[in-house]
């Protein structure tokens, strides 16, 4: 019992002497002995002191020597402390400044990834996403060769995967909405579509063609007798297509299905 209240004691001394030590370079007009207890803040991980201390310092530095590790270091701190949105403001105003700079690889890899982490689920605003696209292709585009290729280009495929997705919920959307206040079939072909020209290696790409097969279906069966033949020969022509690219979809037999009625309004 003595000894745990002892330990707990001295934690509380470390802590009291660690906040006196901080509060004392809060109110230090020595920026070198700031710079060098935020990098070693750093070093402990107390992201939040160093991006208090190096956000004022950064100004100070400028056409200094300490001018471009400050700022690389204040985007890093921001970065490590989950704080992706400030962490690649830092990160860009870093390699603008600096494009052959010692950090600027990183600091356009870090930037790009940043955004990656903090992109939204599919049905949320998607900017963060596209940002996280931008910042990596440029990444790879400066630096090909960097290690971190493989780790940028597997997150460029997911982020694309996500915009995709969102693309196929809309699509399925007017879909569901069917003839209600017009024509939405139509309109999910054309969502469908889009989605599959952007991004035509996505992994939805399937459900997207499916999709379509399903909406011109629709569309035919919905129709005024005198547009039934020439909608249902678009529905053939979607399901040869559909089950030339995926012969063994799950869906196949749906699709088949579709076929098997389609064929009856059309005689060749």
């Amino acid at each position: 019992m003595k000894q745990t209240l002892l330990l707990s004691m001295l934690a509380l001394v470390f802590l009291a002497t660690g906040c006196g030590e901080y509060n004392k370079v809060l109110k230090s007009n020595d920026y070198n002995y700031k710079y060098e207890y935020a990098k070693k803040a750093f070093e402990q991980k107390k992201y939040a002191q160093v991006t208090t201390i190096l956000t004022d310092l950064v100004t100070v530095f400028k056409g200094t020597d300490k001018a471009e590790e400050s700022l690389y270091l204040l985007a890093l701190a921001y970065y490590e402390n989950q704080d992706y949105t400030s962490a690649g403001s830092y990160f860009k105003t870093y390699y603008t400044h600096y494009p052959k700079g010692q950090y600027a690889e990183l600091a356009r890899y870090y930037a790009g990834y940043g955004y990656y982490l903090d992109s939204p689920d599919p049905q949320l605003d998607q900017t963060d996403t596209y940002k996280a696209i931008e910042e990596l292709q440029s990444f790879l585009d400066y630096f090909p060769k960097s290690d971190k290729v493989s780790i940028a280009q597997n997150a460029i495929f997911e982020l694309q995967d996500k915009l995709v997705y969102k693309e196929l919920q809309n699509a399925q959307l007017y879909y569901n909405l069917g003839n209600y206040l017009g024509n939405n079939y139509e309109s999910a072909v054309i969502v469908a579509r889009n989605a599959i020209k952007d991004y035509p290696y996505s992994k939805y790409k399937e459900q997207l063609e499916m999709l379509i097969l399903k909406a011109r279906y629709q569309e035919a069966s919905q129709s005024v007798d005198e547009k039934k033949v020439d909608r249902f020969r678009v529905v053939i022509d979607e399901y040869y297509s559909f089950i030339n690219n995926y012969p063994d979809s799950e869906s196949r037999k749906e699709a088949d299905n579709i076929y098997a009625i389609a064929s009856r309004y059309v005689k060749d």
